[in-house]
């Protein structure tokens, strides 16, 4: 008759090896809708037409412009698709710095979105782009941070830890 020592021992060895194992979690997608105070989001919904008069881009409402955050996503890890705003480029057209925003021509051929719809990326490795309209996913841990530059405002930024084209 086999001890209970015996049989038992090759199964707490597979299990610590299982629990030893990396686990592969999938990360958590950010809507876009996340990152506006439900404040925003009612001004947003109860926005009177926008008239675009003169040759200027047409503005969003100034309460709306604020750059209000919603406090709990700041350090929130996950990814979020977009488009690119480049900022900063290598002269092989490397991106290495860009807005992302939630809709293409957004800072460039519309007026910019307001500041929590637009984050602010850095990407070190930096990333090759065909065309500005092909949305990307950007992977990494969100920041409650304000960047000012001459085509936008953000509210929040990020280090991406990896760039991908947009796939669903």
């Amino acid at each position: 008759m086999m001890s209970v020592r015996r049989v038992w021992r090759p199964l707490f060895v597979w299990l610590f090896c299982l629990t030893a194992l990396p686990v592969t979690a999938e990360l958590r997608e950010i809507d876009w809708l996340e990152l506006m105070p439900a404040e925003d989001l009612a001004l947003l919904e109860n926005m009177p037409e926008i008239v675009h008069e003169g040759d200027g881009p047409a503005l969003l409402p100034d309460e709306i412009m604020t750059g209000r955050v919603v406090p709990e996503m700041a350090n929130v890890e996950g990814r979020i698709p977009g488009f690119v705003v480049p900022l900063k480029t290598t002269q092989d057209m490397k991106i290495l710095e860009f807005f992302l925003v939630p809709y293409y021509g957004a800072c460039i051929h519309v007026p910019p979105p307001p500041p929590n719809q637009i984050i602010h990326v850095t990407y070190a490795p930096g990333f090759y782009l065909e065309a500005l309209f092909d949305p990307i996913w950007v992977e990494g841990t969100l920041k409650i941070e304000r960047t000012e530059h001459a085509v936008g405002t953000s509210s929040y930024s990020m280090v991406a830890d990896k760039v991908t084209p947009y796939e669903q």
